[in-house]
């Protein structure tokens, strides 16, 4: 039974006093991993919402005329224990989500969005609001200027401008669908886990490593199925494993478990994800938009859905016809010893595209796999490349809790030697994590609350068996330098005020970053330094490396193509009008997929509609086009850089300085055209970048 958190924060029965009702004693206040219990997260929350009240309150009864000082800065400094409660809760609810965590994040989504609802419809509170901002919009600067439009702006968006019964039905969507999104992400972790495959029969692997058979035999094991071979489902639409199983059969079975994880039985999600697409449109209408996405994008970079609709049809205009001839030399290779009849599936690509880059290159994944050791990629790579670029450095340190025994944590330190951060590491796949990658804070920086950056990363890599090395695909090294790159973008965070900073920025930059990172895992310093053999340390010999180089546009276009459909499904669905029913999903889908030209069998979405976890649960609704988006402006930067020598600390400071520690200070369009001297991103420096086009 949970207790009342009230004065000491004792559990009942017991001497346990509730670590998250203060700061935590530890470094930079690091989560003190060793003493939270999950039954100490209700109590805190609870606390944390009475807390914050209470001092909104103050602040809507404060008798003094309402200034910048005593009502928007003030509502900056509210509500740390909350923010501190839910920093960490949420951390584990992706990373570690047992059933007690699970439990609590249904119960408590629905209350803090009432919490949410409570001060943004609070109309006493958007009155003062309302009064700083006609008052001083206009005269004050900087990070005071940019916080008082945000917040005015949050309030506006929010509903403060709805009568009583708007604001009463706008109350009733938020609470359903913060109880949707979080039954949906629960469903979606428990689908991915019993979507896995067990194989019988040894002889089926034939074309895995003896190694990743060996873990396929542990990992079937862990789950009490002794004597067989568990492949696992990852989160996207294509698995991995596809690129390496011989028998055809078996790639299917392993393809049609993961789109359909969720569209049968116990787990199907349509109807859920009908009732958050009517919701949204709803909402939309309520607060005076023709749709979702169009209420979503106004404070983005890309402002409407149509802009963002003319973005994708051009990147499909010249995509289009490199995947048809992708998959017309595809199927030719194929036939050559699959034979005649052999028409090329959704689970055939990767397997024959790994075929045929073997053979046209002289490569092949397992190869190539050797010299990317993980801890050797982080350290040497992901950790050089920053010391190169900004003069980061990075110590381990044992001494600090953690959640789970596979993370890591280490000190990062500025070029001057001072401690700027600590970072946490979580790199392997379990079956209580999301499945993906991301990054997000223990610890916000702020100024005002004299705070810095505690930062973690999350990645989904499959454990090897013990005793083995953890080598890596290609696709994971990139998404460890991806997501160093949102924590660079948190640590290099310099704001005044929390809504500010790091990341928290529109989402069609806060891509950008991490996106940008990725380059320097192929750029010749960085990649020599850490693509070395695993057993004898030895780097990648220049002729491989040379074939490899050349291989990674190989085929390009299924990558692009997957992740153009999938924005293509998440503006369909947030595109619909309040009223426009949806029977029937996959109609939906193949609809929409059509009307872009996207509509093939062989290049399925990168997630289908069911199991869009960023759609559904993880903030990108009406979003998902933000990883497009941000890839011009990388590739641009990129190519600023480049020009401008490369891997200088000359180069990393100024990107530091006009883009990666900006927060949300600054226009993001100005900040890019003062760097690289660009007016607009050039779409088509992402269609180069990818392959696509010369």
């Amino acid at each position: 039974m949970l207790t009342a958190c009230g004065g000491g924060g004792k559990k009942a029965g017991s001497q346990h006093e509730n670590p998250l009702l203060s700061p935590s004693s530890l470094e930079l206040q690091a989560p003190d991993f060793s003493k939270i219990l999950p039954e100490d997260f209700m109590p805190a929350f609870e606390e944390g919402m009475k807390q914050q009240n209470k001092e909104i309150e103050a602040i809507v009864n404060n008798s003094e005329a309402p200034t910048f000082a005593n009502t928007i800065e003030a509502m900056e400094k509210t509500g740390q224990l909350l923010t501190r409660t839910s920093l960490v809760f949420f951390g584990l609810s992706g990373a570690d989500a047992t059933d007690e965590i699970r439990k609590i994040e249904e119960e408590i989504s629905p209350k803090l969005a009432a919490h949410s609802d409570g001060i943004f419809l609070n109309d006493k509170l958007y009155q003062r609001v309302k009064t700083v901002y006609e008052v001083e919009n206009g005269k004050l600067e900087g990070e005071q200027a940019k916080l008082l439009q945000v917040y005015y702006d949050r309030f506006v968006r929010g509903g403060a401008n709805l009568d009583e019964a708007g604001k009463t039905q706008l109350k009733a969507i938020n609470k359903e669908m913060a109880e949707l999104t979080t039954k949906f992400g629960n469903m979606l972790t428990d689908a991915t886990k019993e979507a896995s495959v067990y194989v019988d029969n040894k002889d089926r692997l034939k074309g895995m490593t003896d190694e990743e058979i060996e873990s396929a035999a542990q990992a079937a094991e862990a789950d009490g199925k002794k004597g067989l071979y568990k492949l696992g489902i990852t989160n996207t639409t294509q698995q991995s494993v596809l690129v390496k199983l011989d028998d055809r059969d078996l790639r299917k079975q392993v393809f049609e478990a993961s789109i359909h994880r969720c569209d049968q039985g116990k787990y199907d999600t349509r109807q859920m994800i009908l009732r958050m697409a009517e919701l949204r449109a709803n909402k939309a209408q309520l607060l005076g938009f023709k749709n979702y996405a169009e209420w979503n994008l106004q404070d983005q970079v890309a402002k409407t859905p149509e802009r963002v609709d003319a973005f994708l049809r051009g990147l499909v205009k010249n995509y289009a016809p490199r995947a048809a001839a992708d998959a017309a030399m595809l199927q030719t290779y194929a036939r050559q010893t699959a034979g005649e009849d052999f028409v090329l599936e959704a689970w055939d690509w990767d397997y024959y595209a790994e075929k045929m880059r073997a053979e046209q290159f002289g490569i092949d994944e397992k190869t190539i796999n050797e010299y990317f050791e993980m801890d050797k990629v982080l350290q040497d790579g992901v950790f050089y490349a920053a010391n190169k670029l900004y003069g980061m450095t990075f110590k381990e340190r044992t001494d600090l809790p953690v959640y789970q025994k596979d993370v890591h944590v280490y000190n990062v330190y500025d070029a001057d030697g001072s401690l700027m951060a600590i970072f946490y590491t979580d790199f392997y796949r379990r079956d209580t994590k999301s499945g993906g990658a991301w990054m997000s804070n223990f610890v916000e920086q702020s100024h005002l609350l004299g705070t810095k950056p505690v930062i973690y990363n999350v990645m989904n890599i499959e454990k090897p068996a013990d005793g083995k090395p953890t080598l890596i695909s290609w696709d994971h090294v990139t998404t460890m330098f991806h997501e160093f790159g949102h924590a660079l973008h948190g640590l290099f965070a310099n704001q005044q005020y929390p809504m500010l900073s790091g990341t928290n920025v529109a989402r069609d930059f806060v891509e950008m970053p991490s996106q940008f990172n990725e380059h320097w895992a192929s750029y010749p310093e960085i990649f020599d330094n850490f693509a070395k053999h695993h057993k004898t340390g030895e780097p990648m010999p220049g002729e491989l490396k040379d074939k490899f180089m050349q291989s990674l546009t190989f085929l390009s276009s299924y990558a692009l193509g997957e992740n153009l459909a999938a924005v293509t499904l998440d503006m369909g669905w947030h595109k619909l009008a309040a009223g426009q029913k949806v029977e029937d999903v996959d109609a939906f889908e193949q609809a929409t997929l059509k009307d872009m030209g996207l509509l093939n069998a062989q290049i399925p979405p990168r997630y289908r509609s069911t199991y869009f976890r960023h759609i559904w649960s993880n903030g990108y609704a009406a979003g998902y086009y933000a990883y497009l988006w941000s890839e011009v402006m990388d590739q641009d930067t990129y190519q600023w850089m480049v020009k401008n020598g490369g891997l200088t600390r000359e180069n990393g400071d100024k990107l530091r300085k006009s883009l990666l520690s900006i927060g949300n200070t600054r226009d993001f369009n100005e900040a890019f055209t003062e760097l690289t001297g660009k007016a607009q991103p050039d779409v088509n420096s992402l269609l180069r970048g990818r392959g696509i086009l010369k």
